[in-house]
C-alpha cells in the first residue's frame, strides 16, 4: 500500500542515513557494515531543531546514557 506521508519520512530518513554513511566511511567504503551502527546511533542521540528532542528521547522517554571510550 502507498501512503505518500510515510513514503517521505522513509525517504528523508533515508536520505540522512546515506549521508552519514559517506562522512563515517570516507576512506573506505568496503567496512560499511561495520559502522553503519556508529552513524544510527549519531542519528538517535542528535538533537533535532525542530523538536528540540533527540529521536531517541522521543520514542524511550529519557535520554540516552552517552558510553565513554
Amino acid at each position: 500500500m502507498y501512503y505518500a506521508v510515510a513514503n517521505g519520512l522513509a525517504e528523508a530518513f533515508n536520505k540522512t542515513l546515506c549521508n552519514l554513511l559517506k562522512k563515517v566511511v570516507a576512506k573506505s567504503k568496503r567496512d560499511w557494515q561495520e559502522r553503519i551502527g556508529k552513524a544510527l546511533w549519531a542519528y538517535w542521540t542528535t538533537i533535532r531543531i525542530p523538536t528540540q528532542a533527540t529521536p531517541y528521547a522521543q520514542v524511550y522517554g529519557v535520554e540516552a546514557v552517552l558510553p565513554l571510550e
